[in-house]
């Protein structure tokens, strides 16, 4: 499928990209500010997190909490989500209401500050506690990507805290910490605005400049703090980590640094994902699950974040009363075949198959569509990427996954972090 593209920029730097698709009456509005928890300074980790809460607490002519009202009211949905590289802020409305979600949108990014007060701040700092508290401190297995950041980044690296903060920064940080934040990062030279779906050219394009043109550019964005660039790629020795806690079951982590999102050998990283677990056909399914017996679920992933390193991220699950060792000595000996030998055309051919197949499906869903295309211009300033990545894919060969696997998936590039039961407290004596 091609996907029509039209791309412009504003005088005060807001790029726009428009994507009509008048297949259903409905629009999606997608906004994306250049700034995640890689912006952070030590002592202020989870700011990012927290200042996408404070978004959604009015604005100078919206009442309080009312921006997911009038929303909802007109029967459209919206939400935000924040990450280690960008905030994006994202709703889906009916065609004719394409003015409101514009008009909410330009008067927080333009008129934020009037309606910020300490009690809106401490309220969305008590919920984001709670939240961390839910997702991550009491939840099974909760913390494994904060672990595993500290793993896989050294300690001066942007990708090293996790994105929702830890409970000290938060109850450190201030209101001045907020207004400085959003002074600095949330301008319109740093941000994309995208529109797919239901509209008039014509109209959109008058409705943008009419609410977004008369908001001034930022300060510009400073440099990002510690060392982003990581030289070498790799880690140079294995790390492991050993975590008792409240679970249920055993859990093993690997982990491997490798090149960035945007780069080829990144395409390569998501197809070698693809062939161990994108489905019960799939090699780690296949030995572990099915044939030894040693695990209950497998999962491969690549996440795709553009500084410094990505990371290529497998996970299993470990039968009840079993030990996680023989999962890990089992995971270990597949990667070490695909290093050895490229897999066969006819494994490659359903493997990449089967990116497609995901790739379309999700590109049909018009809020999907308009969030990839704010991606790929904050990212790599390309929106018509969204209409050529597929030829990336289909560029990899068995080759390409042999010496992938063999250059970055070894030993001296590999973090384990394995969970185990905390054993049972003893039960106190009786009197």
């Amino acid at each position: 499928m091609q996907i029509p593209i039209e791309r412009y920029t504003l005088e005060n730097g807001l790029r726009v990209v428009l994507s009509q698709d008048h297949s259903l009456p409905i629009v999606s509005l997608n906004l994306w500010y250049n700034v995640g928890s890689r912006n952070e300074v030590p002592g202020r980790t989870g700011l990012a997190h927290l200042f996408e809460h404070m978004m959604f607490q009015g604005s100078q002519n919206v009442p309080d909490t009312q921006h997911i009202a009038l929303v909802e009211r007109v029967g459209g949905s919206i939400n935000a989500s924040t990450w280690l590289d960008r905030t994006n802020y994202y709703a889906t409305l009916p065609a004719s209401h394409l003015e409101l979600g514009l008009w909410l949108e330009s008067d927080r990014l333009g008129f934020y500050l009037p309606a910020l007060t300490q009690e809106k701040f401490d309220n969305q700092r008590e919920v984001v506690k709670n939240e961390r508290r839910q997702r991550v401190d009491n939840a099974p297995y909760g913390d494994w990507d904060e672990r595993m950041q500290r793993l896989l980044y050294p300690p001066d690296h942007p990708y090293h805290h996790s994105v929702i903060g830890s409970m000290d920064d938060l109850d450190a940080a201030t209101l001045g910490d907020v207004r400085d934040f959003f002074r600095t990062f949330y301008a319109p030279d740093n941000a994309v605005l995208t529109l797919c779906g239901d509209f008039e050219r014509d109209e959109a394009r008058r409705l943008i400049d009419r609410y977004f043109g008369p908001i001034p550019r930022g300060p510009g964005v400073p440099p990002l703090p510690g060392r982003p660039a990581l030289d070498p790629l790799h880690l140079g020795r294995e790390v492991r980590e050993t975590v008792a806690s409240a679970v249920a079951v055993p859990r093993i982590y690997v982990a491997y640094r490798g090149p960035p999102y945007g780069s080829q050998e990144y395409y390569v990283a998501d197809v070698v994902t693809e062939l161990l677990a994108g489905g019960k056909s799939a090699r780690l399914y296949r030995a572990l699950v099915r044939e030894r017996r040693v695990a209950r679920a497998v999962a491969a992933f690549v996440l795709p974040v553009v500084t410094g390193a990505a990371a290529l991220i497998l996970r299993a699950n470990v039968p009840p009363g079993h030990a996680p060792a023989p999962v890990e000595e089992a995971l270990l000996e597949e990667l070490g075949r695909l290093a050895e030998q490229p897999p066969a055309a006819e494994e490659m051919e359903r493997a990449l198959v089967s990116v497609e197949a995901r790739r379309v499906l999700e590109l049909q869903k018009v809020n999907e569509r308009a969030d990839q295309l704010s991606m790929l211009t904050t990212y790599f300033d390309d929106p018509d990427l969204i209409n050529t990545e597929m030829d990336r894919y289909r560029a990899v060969t068995g080759d390409d996954v042999r010496a992938f696997v063999a250059r970055h998936l070894s030993a001296d590039n590999r973090v384990v972090l394995t969970y185990v039961p905390a054993a049972p407290a003893p039960a106190a004596e009786a009197e």
